[in-house]
């Protein structure tokens, strides 16, 4: 028996869980319409990923996905691989009237609160009166299906009823957050050449205020596709380019209700962007109808999503966590939004916000819980008597983290540690409903996702680490790159190690339980002596002494086929990094994993280099100390503190 199968569980589903989530309910489902019948979850998932149409198609039936033309195929498979794959051919839907399916007057449509404001409630009626007058507005200003429309918006409910009018109308939405480098802004909406731009006359965040209006208006001049600007008032800026319109404007415009335009399944819905950390941010293109039975199946099978929840994802509009979090409003769910700093004015912000809007499903980066964790917040259970998930996503939480949240938390929530991507914006592996967590682990793969564990000759291999890789095609999957007319930025993001199998960069551990283990980037995995050492284990022990706030590990490669591991610490205040510490790290190192894991050099920095959306920079720091050109291993408009740079440069 392996250590793994000898770990107490942290949880186990109640007998309520068991018998009355949705995903009981499906598989009830699936035994009176289809006479199946599966003894255990991974019986179903195995299914899911062989019976790949029937699957697809009982949760069109499941979720009565309305499509206003009947579909032709299920299923589409090109000649070889994945890309090209169709998707419910023929079919005709469209994502926002599934949206308004849940209005109700019994519950609001939105909860929101910023640094700025007190928790207020948005109305399903006031949702669907504001999108109907802008998506008016926008048919009157001559857009069409397929055309794109830019965002530079923070996380403020206008972003969602303006995604919402973009949707109904047929057209593609692109979003930014304000805090994205004004060059990385412009050259990611110059590539989709969009006709209208919604954007804002500021932000707070930190307790600051930050006008962008004079960027607003060189973003408009430097888009010559766009026809129309219009400017958010949202920190009541005193100067206003006449030529915007203001939004206030477009919600009195006279409007008889949604019209909502049918599009085809694989019709565009919004265009999100790789990091950018080389080259030009590739631009991810997703399909209306594989967004819609994705996001469905995500929320309410695997993370239990049902109507009258409420559902908060700490995020940006520039994450595609913002586009997930807000597909509860598919599940009948009421979506929580906060727009400002994560611990301003305190750590406990929202904290006090899931009490205070009674959040049933609570979720953020895994380092707000390990900065949580480290500040010591103070969480009463008793106050969360609502909340029922924690989601963790972003990066690899480590299994102390996974212990602190039923320790000090709430002992009987179910926490739901998710990883995939802007990819797929979605998840490849999460939660279940039907399964126990355990410390460090993900549950399981999620249902119609073939994940394996590939070693280099590209056989999937069982409790052992090995690259992440997809087998099966998923509705999700890009349509295709915006502007890469032969597939070519496509193929080489995934296609290239193992042909037609999506290698998705990850180093993966597939327990004997089925669960799942994320060891980090592959692309930045440790290597010694032929074994492959994840960056999470480095970071989890490293992080764990008292004096060490923040860590970098890089394995850089020598031309005789060997390499060294280089450790980059951040200190705590006025803290030197001494032989003595040094020691301690190496002890901490070999004592809680191996001497595999000790580093050759440690070295200590101001600060680690982070992307705009919380992740460590492994791969183009290892570039840069290789000796390549910096300009071309790293854009600093994607950084969330490029002054970090210095040290490695």
């Amino acid at each position: 028996m392996s250590a793994d199968a000898q770990a107490q569980p942290l949880w186990k589903p109640g007998r309520t869980l068991l018998e009355q989530s949705n995903l009981k309910k499906y598989m009830d489902w699936l035994f009176v319409k289809k006479g199946l019948y599966f003894r255990s979850y991974h019986d179903l998932w195995e299914w899911s990923v062989t019976d790949l149409e029937d699957f697809w198609e009982s949760l069109w039936n499941y979720f009565n996905i309305k499509s206003h033309d009947l579909y032709l195929e299920v299923l589409q498979k090109p000649l070889n691989g994945l890309i090209g794959t169709r998707w419910f051919t023929r079919s005709k839907l469209n994502y926002a009237e599934h949206i308004f399916r849940n209005k109700t007057k019994d519950r609001p449509a939105i909860l929101f609160q910023s640094e700025k404001s007190e928790l207020v409630e948005i109305s399903w009626e006031t949702l669907e009166t504001q999108v109907a007058a802008v998506s008016t507005w926008l048919k009157q200003r001559g857009v069409k299906p397929g055309d794109r429309v830019a965002a530079v918006l923070p996380n403020i409910p206008q972003a969602v009823v303006a995604f919402l009018a973009t949707n109904a109308v047929g057209a593609v939405w692109s979003s930014c957050s304000p805090d994205f480098g004004k060059p990385a802004i412009t050259e990611r909406f110059l590539q989709i050449e969009p006709k209208v731009l919604f954007t804002v006359d500021g932000y707070a965040y930190n307790g600051k205020s930050y006008d962008i209006t004079a960027f607003a208006g060189e973003l408009s001049a430097a888009l010559p596709s766009v026809k129309d600007t219009v400017l958010i008032d949202n920190i009541f800026s005193e100067t206003r380019p006449d030529r915007f319109t203001a939004w206030d404007d477009i919600l009195h415009f006279e409007n008889f209700g949604i019209d909502f335009e049918p599009v085809p399944f694989d019709h565009p819905i919004w265009i999100l962007y790789s990091s950018g950390t080389t080259a030009k941010p590739k631009a991810i293109t997703h399909s209306v109808g594989g967004c819609l039975i994705e996001h469905m199946k995500a929320l309410m099978l695997h993370q239990n999503v049902k109507p009258g929840d409420r559902y908060f994802w700490y995020s940006t509009t520039g994450w595609m966590m913002w586009n997930y979090a807000m597909s509860s409003l598919l599940c009948g769910a009421t979506l929580v939004m906060y727009d400002g700093a994560p611990a301003y004015p305190s750590s406990q912000v929202l904290w006090t916000l899931a009490e205070k809007a009674r959040i049933t499903h609570f979720g953020s980066g895994a380092a707000f819980f390990i900065a949580s964790m480290k500040s010591g917040v103070s969480i009463t259970s008793e106050r969360l008597s609502h909340l029922e998930t924690i989601g963790s996503t972003g990066s690899p939480l480590p299994p102390e983290a996974f212990e602190w949240i039923y320790k000090q938390v709430k002992k009987d929530v179910w926490l739901i540690s998710l990883s995939g991507g802007t990819d797929v914006c979605s998840a490849f592996v999460g939660g279940c409903p039907l399964l126990p967590v355990y410390a460090g682990e993900i549950q399981c793969r999620m249902l119609g996702a073939r994940i394996e564990a590939f070693d280099e000759d590209g056989k999937p291999v069982l409790n052992e680490l090995g690259e992440m890789v997809i087998t099966q095609p998923m509705p999700s999957m890009p349509i295709y790159f915006w502007n890469d007319e032969h597939d070519e930025k496509y193929i080489s993001s995934y296609f290239e190690m193992y042909p037609h199998v999506w290698r998705h960069g990850d180093w993966i551990k597939i327990t004997d339980r089925k669960s799942v283990i994320i060891y980090g980037r592959s692309d930045a995995t440790l290597n010694r002596g032929g074994v492959r050492i994840g960056t999470a284990e480095i970071y989890r022990a490293v992080e764990s002494i008292p004096d060490v706030k923040d860590s970098l590990a890089v394995y850089l490669e020598k031309s005789n086929g060997e390499g060294t591991i280089s450790l980059f610490v951040v200190l705590a205040k006025d803290k030197e990094l001494t032989d003595e510490l040094k020691k301690q790290i190496r002890d901490t190192l070999r004592t809680q994993y191996s001497p595999r894991h000790v580093p050759d050099t440690i070295e200590q920095v101001g600060d680690i280099p982070y992307t705009i959306n919380g992740k460590k920079m492994e791969a183009p720091m290892k570039r840069i100390l290789m000796g390549q050109d910096p300009a071309k291993c790293i854009n600093i408009d994607t950084m969330r503190n490029p002054e970090s740079l210095k040290a490695f440069i």
